[in-house]
């Protein structure tokens, strides 16, 4: 792997273990609002009972802990490469009972896993964030068996997903930092329909398919949605501690009223869509 790839890791370490505890906070509030994109993983995966399930890139611990609930008398490991974010996912799993999980910190480009050991691998917003993607994809393909199911969400275009491009629009009006060199982790990066099919068939899965799940964030102000996203958005984050106080005030400024256009019935509804494509190990 090249100097970039592995300082963008070190620096995914060190971003993702600050920010665990801005989402144990929001806990509640992600599942509600991921959980459509989690269910359309398990629904991909096609789990059958004591199913051995792996989840790529599990943050704190989405959808792997619903999967393993589902799966009682299987296996579920999660992996990340966040040890905070890991965590929380552990303490999840103990307030929820769930004793069929392990959990692994590590790269997704370099799993401590054996060869054909998993019948299911989910990945959900996490390929985004990967330096490079067909690493990742080629370890998930590995692990998995023969006929196990991939599946994996990213987030769809910008303009889909209001939740994310209107603060982050707002950010990059008022900012000077430079653009990322194409290719760069970003959450819109694999947004292009298609693109994540033509990877899967790259990588040598089969009857692979494509397909849209959308939902709204829902916050009831401004005000909470402006607290949700600088405590779990790290691009937001940073984009504002590289700010001076006035322009940080002038960006949440902007950002309010923009939010203006999305209350409906006294809450904050901001559209999230999302691709899901899943493929079959040969």
């Amino acid at each position: 792997m090249s100097v970039t790839a592995d300082s963008i890791r070190d620096q995914q370490r060190i971003i993702w273990d600050q920010f665990a505890a801005g989402w144990q906070k929001w806990d509640a509030e992600l599942l509600g609002w991921h959980g459509p994109f989690g269910d359309a993983l398990i629904e991909e995966a096609r789990l059958q009972p004591g199913a051995s399930v792996l989840d790529v890139a599990s943050g704190t611990g989405e959808p792997g802990l619903t999967a393993a609930a589902l799966v009682p008398d299987g296996q579920v490991v999660l992996t990340d490469i966040s040890a905070g974010m890991l965590k929380v996912a552990e303490l999840k799993a103990q307030a929820r009972g769930l004793h069929n999980v392990r959990f692994e910190v590590c790269d997704a480009a370099a799993l401590p896993l054996e060869d054909e050991s998993f019948d299911a691998v989910f990945c959900r917003f996490g390929f985004m964030f990967f330096p490079a993607m067909a690493p990742a994809l080629r370890e998930m393909v590995r692990t998995a068996r023969p006929g196990a199911r991939i599946t994996a969400a990213v987030w769809g275009r910008a303009a889909e997903n209001p939740w994310a491009s209107l603060i982050l629009g707002t950010l990059a009006h008022h900012t000077e930092l430079p653009p990322p060199p194409p290719g760069t982790p970003g959450l819109f990066r694999y947004a292009a329909a298609g693109l994540m099919t033509s990877r899967f068939r790259e990588a040598g899965l089969v009857d692979v398919s494509e397909r849209k799940v959308s939902t709204d964030l829902v916050h009831e102000s401004p005000d909470r949605y402006w607290e949700f996203m600088t405590d779990i958005a790290t691009t937001v984050a940073m984009g504002l501690a590289s700010s001076d106080a006035e322009s940080r005030e002038l960006i949440r400024s902007e950002v309010f009223q923009l939010l203006g256009r999305y209350e409906h019935n006294g809450a904050i509804r901001l559209r999230s869509s999302a691709t899901i494509v899943a493929g079959t190990r040969a």
